[in-house]
């Protein structure tokens, strides 16, 4: 999920300290998903991005269902390891896409409360920045432990509801339906019957630490302000504008929770893998 503001983009992966102008994407920005080519996008894309890199060994050798694809760049990182990638998005503009876009990823058109695939057909079930918009999330959950193989695994991410909605019972994102916090995730994938369900949860690292601190306290507050005013036309800050451009996936520290971890309540993205008895 992108800023809840559709003028944010991404800058490419070797964007250094200038946001560049990179010809825009097949895809539409709206704010409801992160896309990769868009210059000032490039925070919320690396914070996707970097759930993927860490967690796509866990999917080497095996066949994986991406359940919300978006845009299609997770599944087609997780397709050079996988045995093989099917992605379902709800969205036929975005399926059209990911086919023209990523030939080694086979994906389908449906809803995600009704997976097209046979019981017990796939060991990995791949499902990031996706819950949130969904209206029925326990019939999801049971969706993805019937699709998968006993002993398959489930990895979600979500927004962490206490940092990304602080003090609020409604999403701060229109596009978002219901949001969690850690315990409220383990709740709805134990209640599908799912077992050994381990959270982790996603933190700044030092280098974005700096930048929080260059920038108000927050780099995505500010971010989020320079989005508000993009009506009035005012350019972003250079520095600021600068710093978004250089964010890495190496910026992120992901975090199993632990006695000796920080407190998963201050994490930015919650990320839980279970177990499918």
């Amino acid at each position: 999920m992108s800023a809840f503001v559709p003028d944010v983009g991404q800058a490419p992966a070797d964007s250094a300290a200038v946001v560049s102008s990179a010809a825009p994407p097949a895809l539409t920005l709206t704010g409801e998903r992160t896309i990769p080519g868009l210059d000032v996008e490039n925070y919320w894309f690396r914070r996707h991005e970097v759930v993927y890199q860490r967690l796509a060994a866990r999917c080497a050798g095996r066949d994986v269902l991406e359940a919300g694809c978006g845009e299609g760049y997770g599944a087609d990182l997780i397709a050079g390891v996988a045995r093989h990638v099917v992605a379902v998005d709800y969205d036929e503009t975005t399926v059209a896409h990911v086919r023209a876009r990523y030939p080694r990823v086979e994906v389908l058109h449906a809803n995600l409360a009704r997976l097209p695939l046979p019981a017990g057909s796939v060991d990995v079930v791949v499902n990031f920045q996706v819950i949130e918009h969904l209206w029925d999330q326990p019939q999801f959950v049971a969706e993805c432990a019937r699709v998968l193989r006993p002993g398959g695994l489930l990895m979600m991410s979500t927004p962490n509801r206490i940092t990304f909605s602080p003090g609020r019972d409604t999403p701060v994102n229109p596009f978002h339906t219901r949001e969690l916090n850690a315990e409220e995730l383990t709740e709805l994938l134990a209640g599908a019957g799912f077992r050994d369900v381990s959270i982790s949860g996603l933190f700044h690292g030092p280098r974005l630490r700096e930048m929080d601190a260059r920038h108000g306290g927050s780099i995505i507050d500010a971010q989020i302000e320079r989005a508000l005013a993009a009506d009035s036309g005012a350019p972003w800050p250079a520095e600021l504008a600068a710093d978004v451009a250089a964010v890495t996936v190496d910026d992120f520290d992901l975090i199993e929770r632990g006695p000796d971890s920080p407190d998963i309540d201050d994490s930015l993205d919650l990320i839980a893998i279970a177990v499918r008895p």
